[in-house]
């Protein structure tokens, strides 16, 4: 017989998981930091880092107080009808109650691929967006499980979370693309020694590959916090069924986004990948579904 996972050790480690990641990030913008201090100098990395920081900052927390409006608008959903979506509109109600979170906004998305996704910056200003395959293709027990998967988002403040992560990632990003640049204009080499060459050479190579590794580091990120999600869900209903059975009609279904393009940038934000057949493993956002259901049906 399978051992048996508490949805509480699941939510507990993957959150441990998540931090950990994150402090790896960190660990990354200090070092690079660090060496390109050692290559060009405290002035010009001063300049630096108060650039990088400045337009991160900036980028991340305009989107950051817009998610919601931007991710509604970009997959052009429509705010939920109390007719038309009614069982809809009752499990996101019921689910706000056991949670005890404000009621969020709903929208419907065109399209037949069954998915759905949360954003919004806090509990407050949060939203909900299904697919029309979603509502037609889930039962009653299975879009409740969809409904909670999302709302554990909400109740676990991904959103805010995944900004601080994109913060950093765009920071290093931003620090090892003008620190390669200013290399190419010759800052900072008047006063070359062999020392210095050396983090030049250090400091080139991780600008190189520090936003390859910490971008992977965000995607990994990004898949725990779906495991976790899907443990809080569970915690929520106290029952993994309505939500397997739900990832078992995603993985079988073949329906695909057609004549419409998905960004990239909220594609974490679905309950599962939109993208079918593409970016798995590493460069994946979501775990692999049958992971995912493997350990559900364990609690």
């Amino acid at each position: 017989m399978p051992q048996r996972i508490l949805f509480y050790d699941q939510i507990n480690r993957n959150k441990r998981n998540s931090v950990f990641l994150i402090i790896s990030i960190l660990l990354v913008f200090i070092i690079l930091g660090y060496v390109i201090g050692l290559a060009l100098g405290p002035d010009y990395f001063l300049i630096i880092m108060i650039a990088s920081i400045v337009i991160s900052i900036f980028y991340v927390w305009f989107g950051y107080y817009n998610s919601d409006k931007i991710a509604i608008a970009s997959v052009q959903g429509k705010m939920a009808n109390s007719v038309e979506h009614r069982s809809l509109i009752h499990s996101v109600e019921s689910m706000a109650l056991v949670s005890g979170l404000p009621m969020p906004r709903i929208y419907v998305m065109p399209g037949q691929q069954i998915n759905a996704f949360a954003s919004g910056r806090d509990p407050k200003h949060a939203v909900l967006c299904f697919t029309e395959g979603a509502i037609s293709k889930l039962n009653k027990q299975e879009l409740e499980g969809v409904v909670a998967h999302e709302m554990a988002h909400i109740n676990n403040y991904d959103i805010r979370f995944m900004t601080l992560t994109a913060i950093l990632v765009g920071m290093i990003a931003i620090i090892s693309e003008i620190f390669l640049r200013s290399l190419f204009f010759g800052v900072g080499r008047d006063r070359e020694s062999k020392a210095q060459l050396i983090f030049i050479a250090i400091g080139i190579l991780l600008a190189i590959l520090a936003p390859i590794v910490v971008y992977l580091v965000q995607l990994s990120i990004s898949r725990k916090r779906e495991f976790t999600a899907d443990a809080t869900a569970v915690k929520f209903i106290r029952s993994p069924t309505g939500l397997i059975n739900a990832l078992e009609k995603i993985g079988n279904d073949s329906s695909h986004f057609k004549n419409r393009e998905i960004s990239k940038a909220i594609a974490p934000l679905f309950i599962a990948n939109p993208f079918k057949g593409k970016f798995k493993g590493l460069t994946s956002t979501h775990p692999p579904l049958e992971k995912r259901i493997e350990i559900l049906k364990k609690m």
